[in-house]
């Protein structure tokens, strides 16, 4: 099995040379996801999926890969549950999070560094605008009303799906 730390090396290099919509390396945003999870109390299955919650839907690393790929079937399942589908809706999406142990705990720290008011600030006020929109709907679809509130999939709040980190 893949450790943490060969995880983040294998993300850093699918994504090298990729920047987020302010210009700024995109590693950075998923080293903050992976520091949000740890942070909020998530196990391995969950940090390695923050490193890797991205690299499909952005073509960094293919379903393929994943699937044959020396991780936990969890953290297979996390990363497929964040992976947006062509077409799916935001509910469909919001679902799919929430009906797969360790996935809400995840999104829930991409979420806040997605709409952190300084890697907000960078933006264009449009895009700003839509995106605050975008997150603040997919929280309440999510169910996690209130920075404050602890993610379904948290040590402290139980998991509706029966799982937990």
């Amino acid at each position: 099995m893949l450790t943490v730390p060969e995880v983040e090396a294998l993300a850093r290099a699918a994504h090298e040379g990729q920047t987020d919509k302010a210009g700024r390396p995109y590693a950075e945003h998923l080293q903050a996801v992976a520091e949000g999870v740890r942070s909020r109390g998530g196990d391995p299955d969950q940090i390695a999926a923050a490193w890797l919650h991205d690299a499909v839907e952005d073509d960094a690393l293919s379903a393929a890969w994943l699937r044959e790929a020396a991780l936990s079937d969890r953290t297979k399942d996390i990363v497929g549950a964040l992976t947006k589908r062509a077409g799916e809706t935001p509910e469909a999406y919001a679902e799919r999070i929430l009906a797969t142990p360790g996935a809400l705990l995840v999104k829930e720290s991409d979420l806040a560094h997605n709409a952190d008011p300084a890697r907000l600030a960078a933006l264009a006020e449009p895009t700003r605008t839509r995106l605050t929109e975008k997150y603040a709907r997919m929280r309440a679809l999510l169910g996690l009303g209130n920075a404050r509130t602890p993610p379904r999939d948290s040590p402290t709040r139980p998991d509706p799906a029966g799982g937990g980190p």
